[in-house]
Formats: structure tokens, C-alpha cells, sequence
């Protein structure tokens, strides 16, 4: 496995059309939850340990060669909000036709068929990684790094953030991004003896309650 690789996937210039969407956040900012840097830590630490787990360990799963169309179905479970569903889809079509480029393989082709309007982006970034050569914990890293990236670069433009200030936050967090991808990791090489209950749902209600409101504003500066 290289581990350029790796950062080629990760890295924020990847044609994934996550730079549209700021998870959650531009709802956070207009609530007034998120104002300044210790704000955005706090929101992003409390996204990473939840809906961020739970991406991380859809994608690993999807790294361990889990049936992603099983793991899409999962997502869905985890994943009451109508229209964070569509997001999480949105993303999920935008990433495998980058991937499809970038590492073409049947997998990628098969999950396209399958999903033409999208499978959850976890699901396909799991499904990406193990075409590059990536392994589960890997693809964990990258998808919990993803969960508060977003967040972070998203505030430095909707509150003028200076740019040092939110790198510092996810520097902050490095310990606590080691620690989800880990757990994310472990629950997904369990899939195959205890089923896709293994896989954590962490719940992150008020995100899911602000993704509502948000799909429904006239005037956003993100889809998300």
C-alpha cells in the first residue's frame, strides 16, 4: 500500500464535491453554536465521535470487503434525516465517478449499476480505498478526517475563521481522529461473524434536525 495513495484520497482537491457541503456547520454558524474557534472544536469533536464514527466505520467495512449494497442499506438505517440521506447520496455518485477515473475495477462499476442515483458516500469511499490498495483502517482515518475537514474550512469561509485557527482545532483533534478510526476498524472486521449490527450508530440528533432546516432555507452559501 502506498501512502500516497492514501493522501491523493484524503486530500481536499480530490474531485468529490465536498467542497459544496459543510456538514452541518453553516446551520451551526447561523444558530449562533458556532462563533469562533473554540466553537468549531467543540462542534467538530462532537461530529467526529458521532456521525463521524459512523461513516468511518461504514467505510472500513466496505475496505473489508463487506457487500457495500448490504452496507448502503445500513447507512440508511443510521441515517434518519431525508435530507442527509440525499447529501450522503449526492456525494456518495460525485465520489465514485472520481474514483472510477482515478482506480478503475469492477467493484466501482458493479456499486454504479447498482446505485445509479448513488450509494452513501462511506460506502463508496470504503469501496474506492480497497480498489487503491488501501486497508480498513485507512479508509477509517479518511473518512474521520472528512467528518471535521469539511466543518473546519467551511467556517473559516462563512465566519471569516482565520485559516490558522481552524488548523490548529483539527490539530487538536488528532488523538481523538486516531482513536474513532481505531474503533471504526475493530467494529468493521467484525461484520462478518455478527452482521452489520456491529457497524456503531452513533446518533447526532441536532444535526439532523438542522439539515432539515437548512434544505429548506432560501438564501445558503453550502448545499449542506
Amino acid at each position: 500500500m502506498s501512502r500516497a495513495t492514501l493522501l491523493v484520497l484524503a486530500v481536499g482537491r480530490f474531485p468529490a464535491g465536498g467542497h459544496a457541503h459543510s456538514g452541518g456547520a453553516e446551520a451551526a454558524v447561523a444558530a449562533g453554536r458556532v462563533r469562533d474557534a473554540a466553537g468549531l472544536e467543540r462542534f467538530c469533536r462532537g461530529r467526529l465521535h458521532t456521525s463521524g464514527l459512523t461513516a468511518a466505520a461504514l467505510a472500513a467495512a466496505a475496505a473489508a470487503r463487506c457487500d457495500p449494497l448490504l452496507l448502503d442499506e445500513a447507512a440508511d438505517a443510521r441515517t434518519p434525516s431525508p435530507a442527509l440521506r440525499q447529501v450522503a447520496r449526492t456525494l456518495g455518485r460525485q465520489l465514485l465517478r472520481a474514483a472510477r477515473a482515478v482506480w478503475p475495477c469492477a467493484e466501482l462499476d458493479d456499486l454504479a449499476t447498482a446505485r445509479p442515483r448513488g450509494a452513501h458516500q462511506p460506502v463508496v469511499l470504503g469501496v474506492a480505498a480497497r480498489a487503491a490498495g488501501l486497508s480498513p483502517y485507512d479508509v477509517a482515518c479518511v473518512a474521520a478526517y472528512e467528518s471535521v475537514s469539511g466543518p473546519a474550512s467551511a467556517t473559516v469561509r462563512l465566519l471569516s475563521l482565520d485559516p490558522f485557527d481552524a488548523t490548529a482545532v483539527l490539530a487538536r483533534l488528532a488523538a481523538d481522529l486516531d482513536h474513532v478510526a481505531r474503533r471504526a476498524a475493530e467494529a468493521a472486521g467484525r461484520v462478518q461473524a455478527d452482521g452489520v449490527a456491529a457497524l456503531p450508530a452513533a446518533s447526532a440528533p441536532l444535526l439532523d434536525i438542522t439539515a432539515e432546516q437548512h434544505a429548506t432555507r432560501p438564501a445558503r452559501l453550502f448545499a449542506s
